[in-house]
């Protein structure tokens, strides 16, 4: 029980599935970087809508449903805003009273960033999220190959001035094996195709972006932001993630004013396979005290969240 919305964001329209709530609770989520709302929210969005919340799943400019041009360019910037655009259209809908934001990957970085801002977010759940970008880019080097890395290196500054002067994009595979030119090339982001679209569920997810994304990601460290961060945030940490790594995320937890973590073994995509019974529970519950925190119990009680 879904139906495609629309919103603005600097002009531009923004697909979204909506899943009607019955709580009052709203959840607004992406995908990963370069990864679309289908493949990247369905099996969690599903999970909320049953608890009873509403979710907002949604398309950042230039990638999937949305509308925006060139196609497949990422800008962090302009991410965030389409956040804040979502999250604004989401106290609109019928029946929302708080919203939670959710993601993973670098996207996940977003979440710790928006926490921070006067943006009204009751809660918010960083899934095994990039936090601090120039340490998970040289952790990731120990994966490529020098060829591949300079090329990588020599397509994206190529790509940028490409860009200054209005040339299509030049594309790079969101994953691949040592060697080739691609976003990552680590053991766990080979796996990420399979995982998020198994049996190619999901036909129509481009697994590319522009060459001109990859520097600006690289050096994005939304861990400053942590200590600043204005709701409760439940960081779901994958101990063997070699794409995100644990470790950054574990230290901006340590900062965050009213941080919960949840450590599962397994890689980046562990959420999303063995792991995901427990993560699915652990988010729902934690939603469920801080979106639902003050509604009237069955027996006219007044609930509160629970301490950490």
């Amino acid at each position: 029980m879904r139906e495609k919305v629309n919103f603005t964001s600097a002009g531009v329209a923004c697909a979204a599935w909506h899943y009607p709530g019955t709580n009052g609770g709203c959840v607004v989520m992406t995908g990963g970087f370069g990864v679309t709302k289908e493949p990247g929210t369905d099996r969690f969005a599903e999970r909320f809508a049953a608890a009873g919340f509403s979710v907002l799943a949604f398309d950042h400019r230039h990638f999937g449903e949305s509308a925006g041009e060139p196609r497949q360019v990422a800008r962090v910037r302009d991410q965030l805003d389409d956040w804040r655009a979502a999250i604004a259209y989401a106290k609109t809908l019928p029946g929302v009273e708080r919203v939670a934001i959710w993601a993973f990957s670098l996207p996940g970085g977003y979440i710790v960033q928006l926490a921070s801002e006067e943006l009204g977010i009751a809660a918010a759940i960083a899934q095994s999220a990039n936090v601090d970008g120039p340490t998970v880019t040289r952790h990731a080097s120990r994966y490529q190959s020098t060829g591949g890395a300079l090329r990588l290196l020599g397509r994206s500054l190529a790509d940028i001035v490409g860009g200054w002067f209005n040339r299509p994009p030049r594309l790079v595979d969101l994953a691949g094996p040592t060697g080739t030119v691609a976003l990552l090339n680590t053991p766990d982001a080979l796996l990420g195709s399979e995982i998020l679209s198994p049996d190619n569920r999901y036909p129509d997810w481009q697994q590319t972006i522009a060459a001109r994304s990859v520097l600006p990601a690289a050096f994005y460290r939304p861990a400053k932001y942590a200590p600043d961060a204005r709701c409760p945030i439940l960081y779901v940490v994958c101990k063997d993630d070699k794409s995100a790594l644990a470790a950054p995320t574990l230290k901006a937890a340590a900062t965050t004013p009213k941080a919960e973590v949840l450590q599962v073994p397994g890689n980046h995509y562990a959420p999303f396979t063995n792991a995901h019974e427990e993560v699915v529970a652990r988010e729902v519950a934690f939603l469920g005290r801080w979106l639902l925190s003050g509604k009237k119990s069955a027996s006219g009680a007044e609930k509160v969240p629970e301490s950490r």
